[in-house]
């Protein structure tokens, strides 16, 4: 058979067929073959359904999580500024507040009889045997060796060494500061000296002066060194000295050395050097 006659036997058998498969489609005689062949279709498109959405919904997180990680980098950014702003502005404030503190002490003790000058503390060696302080301000400033430096809490100390631009301030928690006292209800004097372990004591006080707790401990004024009435502490305790012909008395002050930031150093006081006015000893 030729190539030519073989090609149109196929076409009209194909033919045949369709017109037979539509016939039969028609007539619905498929309807049984139809309902199996669609059970594995149709969960064939289920499955390609559902792993699109399942496609669709991680991309959807994916740049869902992008976006929040975005925004979280962008709020820890912010975080972390407003944080150093909040620091800035305590700081800020806390001096405010140490500065209010030294002006209202000013008022109260009056600008007219005293003369200060604000400083801030730089350097502190308050844990050795020597206790000091040192203060950002020197000669250039005013300020000269003895000068007594306060606080609106009380008495610090006074300068014992000098630069042009710094002073270092001897503690009276030091154990080589004297300052004569005076107990403030009854007037009992002494003289408050530092101890090695930190604190304040009063000694020397007659055995017939009443010491009460919490009397405020004020500088006498006796020998010229400090102002008269400048708050030292308060007692917290008494007893007899070892010799037991004086009394004593615990001082607490009210300053915490260990995180002093600001001081007041009184410019016109000058200490008396009363050494002059001893009796001279006669000579042999």
């Amino acid at each position: 058979m030729r190539p030519e006659s073989s090609r149109l036997v196929t076409f009209g058998v194909a033919m045949f067929i369709c017109l037979g498969l539509i016939v039969f489609s028609l007539s619905g005689l498929f309807g049984p073959v139809q309902s199996v062949l669609a059970i594995p279709i149709t969960f064939a498109q289920r499955l390609v359904s559902g792993a699109s959405d399942s496609i669709n919904t991680l991309s959807s997180q994916l740049s869902n999580l992008q976006n929040l990680q975005s925004e979280n980098e962008a709020l820890q950014r912010a975080l972390i500024r407003y944080q150093a702003e909040i620091v800035e502005l305590r700081e800020i404030k806390a001096d405010y507040d140490r500065i209010a503190a030294l002006l209202n002490y000013k008022d109260r003790t009056g600008v007219s009889a005293r003369q200060y000058i604000p400083a801030a503390v730089i350097a502190r060696d308050t844990t050795g045997l020597l206790r000091t302080v040192t203060i950002d301000h020197g000669q250039r400033d005013g300020l000269a060796i003895g000068m007594p430096v306060v606080t609106e809490l009380g008495l610090v100390g006074r300068i014992s060494a000098i630069t042009s631009v710094s002073a270092q301030v001897l503690l009276i928690t030091d154990t080589t500061s004297y300052v004569n006292s005076r107990l403030q209800k009854t007037g009992g004097e002494g003289s408050t000296v530092g101890t090695a372990g930190g604190d304040l004591r009063m000694t020397f006080i007659k055995l017939g002066d009443t010491i009460t707790a919490d009397d405020l401990v004020v500088t006498s004024g006796i020998g010229g060194n400090f102002p008269r009435g400048l708050t030292i502490g308060q007692v917290s305790g008494s007893r007899l000295d070892d010799s037991r012909l004086f009394q004593e008395a615990e001082v607490r002050s009210l300053i915490d050395f260990n995180r002093l930031n600001t001081v007041l150093v009184i410019t016109n006081f000058e200490p008396f050097d009363i050494s002059s006015f001893s009796t001279p000893v006669a000579g042999p």
